[in-house]
């Protein structure tokens, strides 16, 4: 993509570089906690008009401020078209019986007395399996929402297992494009990568594992009982529970296992889809497009069953598609801007040595998730930005690597209007009606995701698994991360890849 060339225009104050950022962040809070309503989207495009407005005081012109945020936007566009397409497969899959399938047979085959620790479970290794956490909840995160609504599991229980599960496979997937894109920017190895991310990795899945089975997930009793029997009843009655019903979802994972691009495994998913469903009911081309587009309809005479059903399509996922877009754009302003490099800059001036240096860097890829919207930007920038500073102290890029993939990729989901939350509450159904914010619960009950980060400073401060290089290897890192491809562009190759 073009970049346009602007006149060598310096870093702003910190105080310059803060006044978009705190802004927005008011608009939202006031917005959302005053007026009671869950739309941030005009919020952060005004975040991005104010952002435009210190950057033209700053010497830059429009045109350099609406490419930084076309350029973010270009980078992402792979995330947003797969967010699309997962709202097409879910249509087609809910229509072809492949997820009442699923649904069908958890109901079967799953204890609701540790349904929480299983969710978790089978999202991880599916996620892991596939090197894809969005493809994992919209596909087994879906099914596993209608099997704990049928065991009376609240929403926000069931997603935050899944969530957990879901991003922790991804996390330490060498398919993962989070994970290649963390160790890109450090220019580390990327299974000495999932190597070093083991010693947080292990502890927070044992300790989100135990929670949820302590939690449980449900007492079987009668009328828990009835409902569990009238959900599979409403199921067999309006779907064929054959095996062709599961070929779409073989076939995705095969593809993903074969390391095919997301976008072509997620369509030929959804046109296995609808194949099954002309097959298996006889719907006719008009019938499939309308779902694609507008979502499955069907009424089964349980308003629970109904309303899980009832879903999908590219329709579905606009709210969710525009939300990251106007995020992204907020945080391609700030980055072209250099806002975001000021508040980076100003942070690592107050590290002293490795214990402030990690835990920094951590928390650095924490608020440019926050504010940014963008898994990508938020492994990127602090990662091309700290790496010097690990060489200086004669740490190893390793230690910088896993703290911005936890503080990166797993902190992702739990935002609302970063790309990754906005998928998860869209493909979920995580809806947040106004004075109802109950399903934004999933965020703290998805424990492994915050505990990692968490983990991740203890060990900063104390010292533990904080691996440290010999002069001769800081140097040679450090020759490597001045040769380094620039921020942006690093995610760019791993998004096309």
């Amino acid at each position: 993509m073009t970049h346009y060339n602007s006149p060598n225009i310096a870093m702003p104050r910190l105080g310059i570089a803060l006044i978009p950022i705190i802004l927005t962040i008011g608009l939202l809070g006031i917005q959302i906690f005053y007026y009671d309503d869950f739309t941030p989207h005009i919020a952060l495009a005004i975040g991005f008009a104010i952002t435009a407005l210190v950057g033209w005081a700053q010497g830059y012109s429009w045109k350099d401020i609406e490419a930084g945020a076309f350029h973010v936007l270009h980078v992402a566009m792979p995330s947003v078209a797969t967010l699309i397409v997962v709202g097409m497969l879910v249509a087609t899959w809910i229509a072809s019986g492949t997820v009442p399938m699923m649904i069908y047979y958890g109901l079967e085959l799953i204890d609701p007395d540790w349904f929480l620790a299983a969710s978790m479970l089978l999202c991880s290794m599916v996620s892991l399996s596939l090197g894809t956490s969005w493809t994992t909840v919209g596909t087994v995160g879906l099914a596993l929402v209608g099997i704990g609504t049928a065991f009376g599991i609240p929403l926000y229980w069931t997603a935050g297992a899944v969530v957990s599960g879901a991003f922790f496979g991804d996390k330490i997937s060498p398919l993962s494009d989070t994970t290649n894109l963390a160790a890109a920017v450090t220019e580390t190895n990327v299974f000495d990568h999932i190597r070093n991310m083991m010693p947080t990795t292990v502890p927070a899945m044992l300790i989100a594992f135990c929670i949820y089975l302590f939690v449980g997930g449900s007492s079987i009793d009668s009328p828990q009982l009835e409902q569990i029997t009238r959900f599979k009843e409403g199921l067999s009655s309006h779907f064929d529970m054959g095996l062709l019903s599961l070929l779409p979802l073989i076939v995705v994972m095969a593809l993903a296992f074969l390391k095919v691009s997301p976008i072509p495994a997620l369509f030929s998913g959804f046109a296995l889809g609808a194949a099954v469903a002309a097959i298996n009911y006889g719907y006719n081309l008009n019938e499939i497009l309308t779902f694609a587009h507008s979502g499955f309809k069907v009424s089964i005479d349980n308003a629970a069953l109904d309303s899980l059903l009832n879903r999908g399509g590219v329709a579905s996922m606009t709210w969710t598609v525009t939300l990251i877009m106007f995020a992204l754009a907020f945080g391609g302003a700030l980055e072209r801007t250099r806002c975001l490099e000021s508040v980076v800059h100003s942070i690592m001036k107050m590290c002293k040595g490795f214990r402030g240096l990690q835990t920094n860097a951590i928390l650095t890829s924490i608020a440019t998730n926050v504010v940014s919207g963008d898994v990508y930007l938020s492994i990127a920038l602090p990662g091309r930005m700290y790496a010097p500073e690990y060489n200086k102290l004669g740490y190893s890029r390793l230690n910088l690597s896993r703290a911005i993939e936890e503080g990166g990729t797993l902190v992702s989901p739990l935002i609302p209007w970063n790309a990754g939350g906005a998928f998860v509450m869209g493909a979920l159904g995580l809806t947040v009606a106004a004075g109802d914010y109950s399903n934004l619960l999933y965020a703290p009950l998805a424990f492994a995701c915050w505990l990692s980060p968490v983990i991740g400073i203890f060990y900063a401060q104390v010292g533990l698994f904080s691996k440290k290089v010999t002069p001769d290897a800081a140097a040679n890192e450090t020759r490597a991360v001045i040769n380094c491809p620039r921020t942006s562009a690093a995610a760019e190759s791993v998004n096309a890849g």
